[in-house]
């Protein structure tokens, strides 16, 4: 898992897998999930991740909330 943080752009980039990139699902407008072509996530982006970061319904849940924890961001359910 390879995470990216732009604090200018308030957001982060969480690269689940290589895979190519075929289509992204929003949950709503702070969260994305990005899919390969055989429909298993390869990426989450976050925005506004300065607020804190609601982790329900993203892949790999406990993995990412790790990763947020260690950057120092707020998770809320």
């Amino acid at each position: 898992m390879e995470i990216k943080y732009d604090k200018v752009a308030d957001a982060i980039y969480i690269k689940i897998s290589n895979m190519p990139y075929a289509h992204g699902k929003d949950l709503d407008d702070l969260r994305r999930i990005d899919y390969d072509v055989d429909d298993n996530p390869k990426g989450v982006e976050l925005l506004r991740v300065s607020k804190g970061i609601n982790t329900d319904d993203l892949p790999n849940k406990a993995e990412i909330e790790r990763a947020l924890r260690d950057k120092g961001i707020k998770l809320y359910a």
